[in-house]
């Protein structure tokens, strides 16, 4: 029997994140509405722990955006993968985006 292997994912460093990327992952509702759910400091949420109402393949879909734009990071306990924003790179390198786009009105 084979074993399973949790997969190891790549962040981009903080030099390696565009505000195109940024931009274009947070103009989706349901990814902006995923990073409102992680923006308390010190918040992590599980990969099924999201409250949104998308299959899992579609939030698998959404959480590589997101990881892939630089807008989160996880790390893995056990077979659990915890995600949260990345907060400090995104204030360093686009001061008031984070703090426009969670006040702006749903």
């Amino acid at each position: 029997m084979a074993a399973t292997t949790t997969p190891q994912y790549v962040y981009p460093g903080q030099d390696e994140i565009r505000i195109e990327a940024v931009l274009a992952a947070l103009a989706d509702p349901v990814r902006l509405d995923m990073v409102r759910q992680l923006a308390e400091p010190g918040t992590e949420i599980s990969c099924s722990g999201f409250d949104v109402a998308v299959t899992k393949s579609t939030l698998t879909h959404h959480l590589r955006t997101l990881r892939e734009a630089g807008i989160i990071m996880g790390r893995q306990q056990g077979t659990t993968r915890y995600n949260s924003l990345r907060r400090n790179d995104l204030d360093e390198l686009f001061p008031g985006l984070l703090q426009g786009v969670l006040a702006a009105r749903r």
